[in-house]
């Protein structure tokens, strides 16, 4: 897919990202940032925010059975508040057993989620979604790209391994370019096998 004159102008503007190579959770953020970043900027795809708006509202309803167990205490203090005490916490038990299951059943590990809009504005918009993974103490850094054809439904993913060594200078400077050039040839890839088929 041809890069975004704009996207790309906006991306050379910024300050080159530096982090501690040494910090494996910094390095890890940094990339997944920078995922974001060729998403949105270079292939000009809408960032979906659903699952975390769903995983904030699943939060904001467990912390209201708190407040108002902490309010109904303050106006009616113990034992007399034993009753709502009780009911509200067992809710706000079941609310985070909810949320345990939403966030490992359906917001699984992905950190961004974006739309690709039709060009014609016809068919729905093609949903993609990146997981990263990269472990303690390791240096292999595993994008996970997933494609969802809007039309279809049909799912398709890639990913890659790689030592972020091959990002990262000895100062710990982000190789911009060279980091662009590895995921844009993996979203290739999936939007390539859909021409295939």
């Amino acid at each position: 897919m041809a890069s975004n004159d704009r996207g790309d102008q906006g991306k050379q503007d910024q300050d080159p990202v530096k982090v501690d190579k040494w910090n494996g959770t910094a390095v890890k953020n940094a990339l997944d940032d920078a995922v974001r970043m060729i998403f949105t900027d270079h292939f000009q795809y809408e960032e979906n925010h659903t699952l975390i708006d769903n995983r904030l509202i699943l939060c904001s309803v467990a912390c209201m059975f708190a407040v108002a167990a902490l309010i109904y205490d303050y106006l009616r203090p113990f034992p007399e508040s034993k009753t709502v005490l009780a009911i509200c916490v067992l809710a706000y038990f079941a609310m985070m057993s909810v949320l345990t299951l939403y966030t490992t059943m359906v917001e699984k590990n992905h950190f961004l989620v974006t739309n690709q809009k039709d060009p014609a504005g016809v068919d729905p918009s093609n949903t993609w979604y990146c997981d990263s993974i990269m472990k303690r103490f390791d240096d292999e850094y595993s994008l996970i790209m997933q494609f969802t054809d809007g039309t279809t439904k049909a799912m398709r993913d890639a990913s890659f391994s790689k030592s972020v060594g091959a990002w990262f200078d000895e100062n710990g400077t982000l190789l911009y370019d060279l980091f662009q050039a590895d995921v844009c040839s993996l979203h290739d890839s999936l939007i390539n096998e859909r021409k295939d088929k």
